[in-house]
């Protein structure tokens, strides 16, 4: 048990100290470089060899045809535990992992993005 002579010192000190805690949320601090965030997938670099999927050790992955030669990606972020070995598997660069971290939902459904091309233009879209 701390003596009340001994207690009362170090609250004085503690009060001259700066706090060791962050301003997060309100202040936000850039993540490392490699960080590894939300997936994206570029559906116009896929060729469908589905390899992040099979190394996807959370089998959080399914890349399903939609044309010739067209391929969608669906991820459940509720399964993905952000290692990035789809990332680093994908011989086309189709998938990165993006900075994006705040990711909490209360709805389930709402963490599986659907990433499909526009029938016009071949870039991703989230739906």
């Amino acid at each position: 048990m701390i003596r009340p002579g001994k207690m009362i010192r170090q609250v004085l000190q503690s009060i001259f100290k700066k706090p060791a805690t962050t301003k997060y949320p309100f202040v936000k601090e850039a993540p490392p470089r490699s960080f590894r965030g939300k997936l994206k997938f570029y559906p116009e670099k896929c060729v469908g060899c589905k390899l992040c999927m099979k190394d996807c050790p959370s089998n959080a992955i399914i890349i399903n045809k939609t044309a010739d030669g067209k391929f969608e990606c669906g991820i459940d972020l509720g399964k993905c535990i952000y290692c990035a070995q789809c990332v680093d598997s994908c011989p086309k660069k189709a998938l990165e992992a993006t900075n994006e971290f705040e990711l909490a939902n209360l709805d389930r459904d709402k963490l599986k993005v659907v990433f499909r091309a526009k029938p016009d233009e071949g870039t991703s879209k989230s739906a």
